[in-house]
């Protein structure tokens, strides 16, 4: 038995746009853009929508959106969303990328949340 939720919504841009991504969707959406310490490559929408990360990211790609789900079981979580019919990208041992159908990235990544938010919003599964 394991337990995940949708952690958040990240805003895949190119690294030379993404200062200016960053400045649009912090007025867009009401919030405050704080840098991830030590990841420079993550800008944070602080206070966008509760509960949920509002995350720009900085990419040496094409602009898209992802979504990263939490779990307290990396492993189980993408056997689990890969029988749903997700297939696998990357395997980064910490956490997966996978592709689900229709071709968005769904990142799978250990509980980034408070243990209380985590405790409350996740889904338990068999």
């Amino acid at each position: 038995m394991h337990r995940s939720r949708l952690f958040g919504v990240l805003i895949d841009t190119p690294v030379k746009e993404a200062d200016a991504a960053v400045s649009f969707w912090a007025t867009a959406l009401g919030g405050s853009a704080r840098p991830a310490p030590g990841e420079p490559e993550f800008t944070g929408i602080k206070g966008a929508v509760p509960g949920l990360a509002v995350v720009v990211q900085s990419v040496d790609d094409a602009p898209r959106y992802h979504v990263d789900i939490e779990t307290d079981d990396v492993e189980a979580e993408s056997a689990r969303l890969i029988r749903a019919g997700a297939t696998i990208v990357t395997d980064n041992g910490g956490h997966k990328i996978l592709r689900a159908p229709g071709g968005h990235l769904v990142c799978v990544v250990p509980v980034q949340s408070s243990e209380h938010l985590f405790a409350t919003d996740s889904k338990v599964w068999p």
